[in-house]
């Protein structure tokens, strides 16, 4: 039995008890809405043992359930196990969703407690109306963790700093003055934000307040008139309070936004309903007119501009010379025959020595995903040292890292064979590639969301009775948010993603894979960049320019299941990998990468 996780559940039960709650309710978020969360914040896991990003917490006194998506299940399965806490599978035939679950074990006129300040209100709304008929009462001040987590992690408040134009493509001012002209075209009088990476862009800012994602935690309030940036003062640098200053924005205490709003009087103020949490948006005064929309600055951040996209493109070099060095170090621990002695967390680390030796590196842009044999069949699994295990030989090992630079934000994904594969695993790889190159060569009308492609990826893994439980692609920040919408490419629109064209200089992943629980993963992943491509009297085509630059695994590679337009696309990528990367490697990496990126076709041999 897990005993502490079966113990803190228990004490929560007491407090529930003690203070009429019939059921609570944790949820990942902090008070942003954010997706990744400081040390802080990570209640959810604190009580569960659940240490995935995307998942919810529920308390009853008889019953407590955990609901996760496809990246997580296999994850979530080993972390309950003896908690007492039930899995459930998002998604899966059968599996309610929370408000469905409620609203049949919830008793009439019952409680249900959480923290206000972590629950979006449109998860407020949706659990509102699911529940309607049973007249319960939402109880948004319960928050029984200041007296339970004894041991609490600090509230997070790290330094806040500039930056360049020279790497932003557009200034602090030249954002604002855009936000004001969308607020006049609709008639209102301000906007409140609260999503961390949508206020670190309007003003050119960056911090360091939650792991791999330079945000920091604050609230803006922009008005025709006023600029509030809640964030205490003493954590920002001397740049970053001039910058403020020169464009007219006042510093505010963090917390203040909360009191703040209350003095707002009848005024037209936009706010999203997705990035707000239900306990600020109940802080406006009755007589305040709340516009729910996408924001300006949520669809504006996803469009690179100029400089942004040529920094990106130099950012993807960079990193693509640090991975391909890895795999060439890689492959030579095989022929050494040290491969059985290296360990995933040790991949890590060579992996981060050959980033920090590029050119305006800062850090890791998530924890990376170094999964040899089985483990790769773990959506999200996250090595870690002492708990890893040996990279395998005659399987795959998976490698999903990324990094953040001045010049951007990277994720790439490659799938390395270690040792000799089995005809399988070689059918699997090529398929998984074959989704992969189908969505980079994509051609479509301006118009078009991510739904619209998603079968581009999975079809040639669905012609094999064979899928994948997670979205195709998701949108990339630039120094900011390694998950970034409102773009992505996937089956289902995610809530701030519905209808969202795929405009010139959003940044996606390409990302199709293959789980097989207790044998291998594969997963393949590029950035790519829309770009227009040709006009016709049919209208404004799009396709996607391919940032990453990396080699994939040849000996994995069945050419002759690929189709000639899939094959000619493979040869030339593999050439311009060649011709950008090896200015910057050795004379060993070189050769070794000109065999690699040499053209393929039927006849080649892996011998």
């Amino acid at each position: 039995m897990n005993e502490t996780i079966i113990n803190r559940i228990s004490k929560l039960r007491t407090l529930m008890s003690q203070h009429g709650i019939d059921a609570y309710l944790i949820v990942s978020d902090d008070f942003h809405a954010s997706e990744y969360v400081s040390d802080y914040f990570k209640t959810r896991a604190y009580l569960s043992g659940f240490t995935g990003s995307a998942g919810s917490l529920l308390v009853m006194n008889d019953w407590a359930g955990l609901w996760t998506d496809g990246r997580y299940f296999l994850q979530a399965a080993e972390q309950l196990k003896e908690t007492g806490i039930e899995l459930m599978k998002m998604g899966e035939e059968g599996v309610p969703t929370i408000g469905e679950f409620l609203k049949e074990r919830m008793p009439h006129h019952g409680v249900l407690g959480f923290d206000g300040r972590t629950i979006r209100v449109s998860l407020h709304q949706k659990l509102s109306e699911v529940l309607e008929s049973k007249n319960i009462t939402f109880r948004d001040d319960f928050n029984p963790m200041d007296e339970m987590w004894t041991n609490r992690p600090a509230f997070p408040n790290e330094m806040v700093w500039v930056l360049d134009e020279q790497y932003t493509g557009k200034s602090t001012k030249e954002k604002l003055k855009e936000l004001r002209e969308k607020l006049d075209e609709k008639k209102a009088d301000g906007i409140l934000l609260a999503t961390l990476d949508d206020i670190a862009w309007l003003f050119n800012l960056r911090g360091n307040d939650i792991s791999y994602n330079p945000v920091f935690l604050s609230y803006a309030y922009i008005g025709q008139q006023l600029i509030n940036l809640y964030r205490d003062e003493d954590t920002l640098t001397e740049a970053a309070k001039k910058t403020l200053e020169e464009n007219g924005v006042e510093i505010r205490p963090y917390l203040q936004v909360y009191k703040d709003v209350k003095k707002i009087e009848n005024e037209t103020i936009v706010v999203d309903e997705h990035g707000i949490n239900i306990a600020l948006k109940n802080s406006f005064a009755k007589d305040v007119t709340l516009i729910n929309e996408k924001n300006y600055v949520f669809l504006q951040k996803s469009i690179k501009n100029e400089t942004e996209q040529q920094n990106e493109r130099k950012a993807h070099i960079l990193d693509g010379v640090a991975v391909t060095k890895l795999i060439y170090w890689l492959k030579a621990q095989q022929q050494d025959g040290t491969i059985t002695s290296l360990r995933e967390t040790d991949v890590c680390e060579k992996l981060e020595n050959f980033r920090k030796q590029g050119e305006g590196y800062l850090g890791q842009s998530f924890a990376p995903i170094v999964a040899s044999g089985k483990n790769g069949a773990v959506v999200h699994y996250e090595p870690i040292k002492g708990k890893d295990s040996n990279i395998e030989e005659d399987n795959f090992v998976l490698m999903d890292t990324g990094g953040q630079y001045y010049y951007g934000t990277t994720d790439i994904t490659r799938t390395v064979a270690i040792g000799k594969l089995t005809q399988q695993q070689k059918i699997h790889y090529t398929g998984v590639l074959r989704g992969h190159i189908r969505l980079a060569m994509a051609r479509f009308k301006y118009g078009s969301t991510g739904a619209n492609l998603d079968v581009l990826a999975r079809g040639p893994l669905w012609d094999l009775g064979l899928d994948y439980n997670h979205g195709t692609g998701h949108g990339v920040g630039y120094l900011l948010n390694v998950h970034e919408g409102p773009n992505g490419i996937r089956m289902k629109e995610a809530d701030r993603s519905v209808g969202v064209t795929l405009e010139d200089g959003m940044i996606t992943s390409d990302e199709p894979g293959l789980y097989l629980e207790g044998k291998y993963g594969i997963r393949i992943e590029n950035m790519i960049l829309c770009k227009k491509k040709e006009k016709t009297e049919f209208g404004q085509f799009m396709g996607f320019d391919t940032l990453t630059l990396v080699p994939y695994e040849r000996e994995a590679i069945l050419p002759e299941l690929l189709e000639e337009g899939e094959l000619d696309w493979l040869n030339q990528y593999h050439e311009r990998v060649y011709r950008k990367l090896s200015p910057y490697l050795t004379e060993e990496e070189n050769e070794w990468l000109r065999l690699r990126t040499s053209p393929m076709g039927i006849k080649y041999c892996s011998n």
